[in-house]
């Protein structure tokens, strides 16, 4: 878990409002046993989400999202070659050690509650500009272009 540095050992910062409701959200979709599992998931997908989000709709993302959720988007450089959504996965399991089937779950309880604090319309932004594969995370349907 990922705790601020400042904080005396065994003593966790507290986390606003906003946060610890968008834990608890992230906590029911994904049936997460304890809020700092939640916290796990949600710090870890956001960090990889930072990395492939950019521009105008990395600012709104991050300015919609309680203040603790958007330090971990924001902390993370872009990627110069976003991922596609499988490779998005593969790249959070691999750094975490964690199961593919455990990743993928993860990252749509976490991009659930994204989605929420979000709303369509950003997310739909998003969408466009990243690879194929993120729609079915956010739980949308991958739509591709008529040839």
């Amino acid at each position: 878990m990922i705790t601020d540095v400042r904080a005396p050992h065994g003593h966790q910062q507290p986390y606003g409002t906003a946060y610890e409701q968008m834990l608890e959200k992230v906590r029911y979709e994904g049936a997460y046993p304890t809020r700092e599992k939640a916290d796990e998931a949600v710090r870890l997908v956001l960090a990889g989400l930072g990395r492939q989000v950019t521009g105008d709709e990395r600012v709104e993302l991050a300015a919609r999202l309680p203040l603790e959720a958007a330090r971990a988007l924001t902390a993370q450089i872009p990627d110069t070659h976003p991922q596609t959504g499988w490779a998005f996965v593969k790249d959070l399991s691999t750094r975490t050690g964690a199961s593919l089937a455990t990743t993928r779950w993860d990252t749509g309880s976490v991009f659930s509650a994204v989605s929420a604090y979000a709303g369509p319309d950003l997310i739909t932004r998003i969408l466009h500009q990243l690879p194929t594969g993120y729609a079915l995370l956010f739980g949308r349907a991958e739509l591709t272009p008529a040839a």
